[in-house]
């Protein structure tokens, strides 16, 4: 079971990617996540209930959940989304492989009991020299394309700081709500901010409903929300989160191979490189120690492993 789990996470989730990049071919990014979420929000939260599952919480308790879902799926993976009409996405899943690393910066601003290691100090680094390798065709280019690709890969840092930072808020805010019942309503509520946020930009009238369109949006909603993210959770309950977290860079090898594979998107040694040293500052970073800071009077700090 534990092996299934880790293969659905990482085909799904790897192949997601390549998914987004085939939908917003005809449906516009905002209508796409919209309808993307709205479905797996609302599947989920009568799964939940028809389980026996705790759903209705306190409207505080839902308004948090909501805010974290608009963090992480319009702040991250709208923005993904969005890339992916100019970003190859292989590319976009490397860019977005330095999430880990936002983790660890916000884990020490914002829950302010830990400090970065020299490990993890390491990892930061790598990974910004990974994503000046991954943006340097770019950067030398002088063509209108090469420069909007350029924009379009840096908003997909903007777009993982904002999924990391939707994930460290709910670790402070979601306590006391059923882990599966909060996903939910996360879900659901990006799928109606989605919506809104396709009809201010006119979506319904540039849409075009073709069955390649539709059937990657479902394929998002099936493999992407329901399969990978339940199998996520059931490693979560059944695994150390250390090993869960290798998906951070299997993922994006994932996503470049089926995108070479099936888009023919272009692999030429600004990838193969700064890939390796993307994942290389992953892996420093995942596995580095983080150290408890200690309040005066208190016993020295010990170190723990972290995450």
């Amino acid at each position: 079971m534990v092996i299934l789990a880790f293969g659905l996470v990482y085909l799904f989730w790897g192949s997601t990617y390549l998914g987004i990049g085939i939908a917003v071919q005809a449906i516009p990014p905002a209508l796409m996540c919209g309808v993307r979420f709205s479905l797996a929000g609302v599947v989920m939260l009568a799964a939940c209930a028809l389980t026996g599952r705790k759903v209705w919480y306190s409207p505080k308790q839902i308004a948090l959940a909501a805010v974290v879902g608009l963090l992480l799926l319009m702040g991250g993976n709208l923005t993904l989304s969005w890339a992916e009409l100019v970003v190859p996405s292989g590319l976009a899943a490397l860019i977005i492989a330095i999430t880990p690393l936002w983790f660890l910066v916000l884990d020490s601003l914002l829950l302010g009991d830990h400090h970065i290691s020299g490990r993890g100090k390491a990892g930061l680094a790598l990974g910004i020299l990974g994503l000046f390798v991954l943006f340097y065709p770019q950067l030398t280019s002088s063509t209108a394309l090469s420069r909007k690709e350029f924009w379009a890969s840096v908003s997909l840092i903007g777009g993982s700081f904002s999924w990391a930072l939707g994930s460290v808020l709910s670790k402070r805010w979601q306590s006391g709500v059923d882990v599966f019942s909060g996903t939910a309503w996360q879900v659901t509520a990006a799928g109606v901010g989605n919506f809104i946020f396709a009809l201010a930009l006119g979506d319904f009238s540039r849409v075009v409903w073709t069955a390649r369109g539709i059937g990657a949006t479902l394929y998002l909603v099936v493999c992407g929300s329901w399969i990978g993210y339940t199998a996520y959770i059931w490693l979560l309950e059944h695994v150390p989160t250390s090993k869960v977290s290798t998906y951070a860079y299997v993922n994006p090898v994932v996503a470049v191979f089926l995108g070479w594979l099936i888009l023919h998107e272009r692999v030429d040694r600004f990838i193969l490189a700064g890939s390796a040293i993307v994942v290389l500052s992953v892996v420093l970073v995942t596995s580095a120690k983080v150290k408890t800071k200690t309040v005066a009077g208190e016993m020295p700090a010990v170190e723990v492993t972290g995450d």
